[in-house]
């Protein structure tokens, strides 16, 4: 990797680490992320920082499934934090309860995407993902909403882990190309079990 590669943006390190910019700029001034400034006075960070400082913000386990968690979990809060579901029909339909009880479910729903591949990805851990779909399903389905509209938002955030996997993928130095499709099969293996759960509470209401 050549020595202009190493280093990324402020847009690109808060990528990676699934923070607003301002926040990874906030490190930076306190001196916990290690950044340079360009000529123009651009701020660049070394990956090889970013990857150590995503290595200290969680427990000890594959340091992909971590930062592909915190991105998710980042784009999430932007994305509430900004009112960018405002224009989705389907969220303006739901009750502040579920509403606040979607924000929570959302971190459990990492967590256990988390132990899912941490653990290797095992088939009997999928339950995890069919029992988090049932109880989706059911808080939508009290607020009225229909199995089209409770699959759009299923999806709306569920993009968001997969768009992680992306980024992590184009900002770290290249890897085999299996171990990436591997990952990226884990990820949809436990989306699909989500979603077929959601769609299989539906057929059975």
């Amino acid at each position: 990797m050549s020595e202009s590669s190493e280093w990324v943006s402020l847009r690109q390190a808060a990528e990676l680490l699934g923070v607003h910019p301002a926040t990874v700029r906030n490190w930076a001034d306190r001196g916990d992320l290690p950044s340079r400034r360009t000529p123009g006075g651009h701020r660049r960070f070394r990956r090889s920082d970013l990857l150590s400082h995503a290595e200290t913000q969680s427990e000890v386990q594959p340091l992909e499934v971590k930062v592909i968690i915190q991105n998710a979990l980042g784009q999430t809060r932007l994305q509430v934090d900004n009112s960018g579901l405002a224009n989705e029909s389907w969220y303006a339909r739901l009750s502040e309860p579920t509403r606040q009880t979607l924000r929570e479910q959302g971190r459990r729903v990492l967590e256990a995407l988390r132990e899912y591949m941490a653990a290797g990805a095992p088939d009997d851990k999928l339950s995890l993902a069919i029992d988090l779909g049932k109880h989706y399903a059911a808080m939508l389905h009290q607020d009225g909403l229909q199995l089209p509209e409770a699959v759009r938002g299923f999806l709306y955030f569920s993009d968001f882990v997969t768009n992680a996997v992306l980024t992590w993928s184009e900002i770290t130095p290249p890897r085999n190309a299996s171990e990436w499709a591997n990952l990226l099969r884990q990820v949809n293996t436990f989306i699909n079990a989500m979603l077929l759960s959601i769609i299989e509470y539906y057929q059975e209401d």
